[in-house]
């Protein structure tokens, strides 16, 4: 049996300190009949059966939380509980495999809550019902406060065995949480583990705050923030876990908040100067600011490529917004949008392989899209009344954006978040305790 070591801290505020050890690796890659290939156009979702752990009774809500993230990926099928024919499954010991083939269950995930002092211990494994054996499996040493993190991260290790590729679940989502009449928002910066739970506020509603935009590199963020005044808006650079907020700037003539560098120490924004609206490139740390573009229109909405050498944005320069490609160090402009319609609010993934954007005009509504950097390959993940404001999960394989249904009425009614894995299938809700539009979704948290 191999085993490995692996020492890994979260923040403070969670007073945990996890320690892992991987229990066994038997199989390769190759060898694992649990696989997804999900480059394949038509990969059919994976039955998976996640026992509750045994032992504690968190051990349930471990197990529960875990489901729900496999689930909400796409890529598996969890099977009900209830029709699990073995109850009261060793942790220790491998499963009876026939009984869960007889099930349809390629996938067995066990687990044990055992109190160590103070906090708790839990083991989970991953078995491959199929062959019959052990794919991986780890244990943590932690505090039961720190219990949904634990999920997260083992349904990361499991959706990273069976795909190949990074999880995404022990991540947050900044987002605007809106209430109140439509003539008068009331809009606060909140955030939230990526399933939706574990809610809260980062500001307090007496201003109007919008557009968070999360570091790539740390658990911070930079959104916009008018005063009652009308004073022009201030943007301010926030840690979500100490909530110690800094002034970035005032910036008259913003409209979105600035976006970071893939190393989190510059932003790129648009300001409007002198009747021309532009891209800015700032120090965060120095707020040292240059000019990129010089073109008379109106240029917004940067995004840096994720290997930091290129930046895309929106343009009405040609006379339509459309979607523009430059060197980061300005210069170079090249358009990429020509399809119908406008284009807006490009956003690179964290891969380098696609810009997500929204476009409007062509037909009816809305559309959240991607295309490759060049422009080829354009597609349409979602459309409707209103679609707006995509963000890629850290692993760039899933978008979230905001979507706004029409009332009774045909006008504005309510706005939500809804996820979508890159091929377009697989949206769903992301539950939130108001309306909620414009998210931003964290890196993976700091372990």
């Amino acid at each position: 049996m191999n085993k490995k070591r692996f020492d890994m801290m979260i923040p403070r505020h969670l007073a945990a300190i996890f320690c892992a050890l991987a229990l066994a690796v038997a199989t390769t890659p190759a060898e694992a009949q649990l696989t997804i290939d999900i480059n394949k156009p038509n990969f059919e979702p994976k039955p998976i059966a996640i026992v509750d752990f045994a032992g504690d009774r968190i051990g349930a809500e471990i197990a529960s939380i875990i489901r729900n993230d496999l689930q909400n990926s796409g890529l598996f099928r969890s099977i009900p509980p209830g029709s699990f024919v073995q109850q009261n499954v060793n942790p220790n010991a491998p499963p009876r495999f026939p009984e869960w083939r007889g099930i349809g269950a390629e996938g067995v995930v066990v687990g044990q809550v055992t109190q160590v002092g103070g906090g708790i211990k839990v083991d989970f494994r991953l078995w491959d019902a199929v062959i019959g054996t052990q794919l991986t499996g780890m244990s943590y040493n932690t505090q039961p406060a720190s219990m949904r993190r634990i999920a997260h991260i083992i349904a990361d290790a499991i959706y990273k065995r069976v795909t190949g590729e990074e999880g995404y679940f022990d991540t947050r989502v900044a987002y605007v949480a809106e209430n109140g009449p439509l003539n008068n928002r009331v809009k606060r910066i909140a955030i939230m583990d990526q399933d939706g739970a574990a809610n809260r506020y980062l500001t307090d509603g007496r201003t109007l705050a919008l557009t968070p935009r999360f570091s790539p590199t740390l658990q911070e963020i930079v959104y916009m923030a008018y005063a009652e005044d009308r004073s022009p808006p201030r943007v301010y650079l926030q840690n979500v876990e100490s909530n110690r907020r800094e002034l970035l700037g005032n910036f008259p003539g913003m409209s979105f908040a600035p976006r970071f560098s893939p190393d989190g120490t510059r932003v790129a924004m648009s300001l409007s100067e002198n009747g021309n609206t532009d891209i800015y490139e700032m120090d965060v740390r120095g707020r040292g600011r240059r000019q990129l573009t010089f073109t008379p229109g109106i240029d917004t909405s940067p995004s840096y490529s994720n290997d930091g050498t290129q930046i895309a944005f929106n343009s009405d320069r040609g006379g339509t917004q459309q979607l523009y490609v430059m060197s980061a160090g300005g210069g170079g402009e090249r358009r990429i949008s020509f399809g119908e319609g406008r284009y807006a609010t490009p956003v690179w993934s964290p891969r380098g392989d696609y810009i997500a954007f929204t476009k409007f005009g062509a037909g009816s509504g809305f559309g959240i899209g991607v295309m490759r950097p060049d422009g080829s390959g354009e597609r349409l993940l979602a459309n409707g009344f209103l679609v707006e404001g995509p963000t890629w999960a850290p692993n760039g394989r899933v978008l979230m954006f905001f979507r706004q249904q029409p009332n009774s009425a045909g006008r504005a009614g309510s706005v939500t978040l809804h996820a979508i894995d890159i091929t377009g299938r697989f949206e769903r809700q992301v539950p939130t305790p108001t309306d909620a539009s414009d998210p931003a979704w964290s890196p993976l948290i700091p372990q």
